[in-house]
């Protein structure tokens, strides 16, 4: 690794069209300050420039930009990056219940697709904005984008359920202690999956994998088993510059290769990297 891009290529040939479907950009903070009593600080080294770089060495195609938390409702600079990106590129963004239709559709027109809560300490947004900001976004065609403990996935079930807009969830459930799949959480994670409406990103397994490299085996396992089991409805991400690890990121190109041995053939991977985000943000197929 040199800093936030691996030092070598993966050994896996990604498809043409694969999507990062949750990755972060940072940007010059005389132009993109963060807010001074944010608890977040912007990723040094975690710009546009950078990213697509790291595109190019792993093979990807098409990224979701997903706004930092550091920013708040600020989303310049995820617009910035998603104008670079062009037609490869999607946003979820952070609105609150101030922005009113014209901006929501301004959002819309500039790629955005998703808003994004984010249910753990120093989040923007609680768990009192989720359904009226649902009700909000549906008619624009935008999911909830969210992060929580999946620990407590089913205590929130019918709530999440009831939304009127589909629902992704980040990083394999983002249990903050890792799991066996008998865990009441992941249990209604799978039968939240089953109904159609909700999507599952199988990345981070880093961020909360107390057995850690070379494989991150206790969080994979969780990864292997929704890929398996709920293929239509699972999307891949490298969650890069990795704000969860600052000074310690972990190598994308092992990442892109542990994804590719859960998936265990290019089908699949066509399937999660290609085909599905193109059903879920609105990429053309192929």
């Amino acid at each position: 690794m040199t800093g936030l891009l691996p030092a070598n290529p993966p050994r896996t040939r990604l498809p043409a069209g694969a999507c990062d479907c949750h990755m972060h950009i940072y940007g010059d903070p005389a132009l993109y300050p963060a807010p001074p009593d944010s608890p977040f600080k912007p990723v040094p080294g975690g710009s546009i420039d950078a990213y697509m770089a790291l595109r190019a060495t792993l093979g990807l195609t098409r990224a979701v930009v997903v706004q930092p938390s550091a920013y708040g409702t600020d989303n310049r600079c995820t617009l910035m990056a998603l104008e670079r990106l062009g037609q490869d590129g999607r946003a979820v963004v952070v609105v609150d219940d101030t922005a009113d239709d014209a901006e929501l559709q301004r959002l819309t027109g500039a790629g955005a697709r998703g808003l994004r809560f984010f249910m753990l300490p120093g989040g923007v947004l609680g768990w009192e904005k989720l359904a009226p900001l649902a009700a909000r976004i549906a008619p624009f065609g935008w999911h909830i984008q969210l992060q929580m403990d999946g620990r407590f996935l089913h205590d929130r079930e019918a709530e999440i359920m009831a939304l009127p807009c589909p629902v992704v969830i980040d990083h394999n459930g983002k249990f903050l202690e890792p799991v066996d799949t008998d865990h009441p959480g992941f249990r209604a994670l799978c039968r939240m999956l089953d109904s159609g409406k909700v999507w599952v990103k199988t990345s981070g397994v880093y961020e909360t994998s107390k057995t850690g490299l070379p494989d991150y085996a206790d969080v994979a396992k969780l990864a292997r088993t929704l890929i398996d089991r709920f293929p239509e409805r699972c999307v891949w991400a490298t969650n890069w510059p990795h704000p969860s690890k600052p000074g310690d990121p972990p190598d994308d190109a092992l990442l892109v290769d542990l994804f590719a041995a859960w998936c265990g053939s290019e089908a699949r991977m066509q399937q999660i990297l290609v085909d599905n985000p193109a059903t879920l943000y609105g990429f053309e197929e192929g």
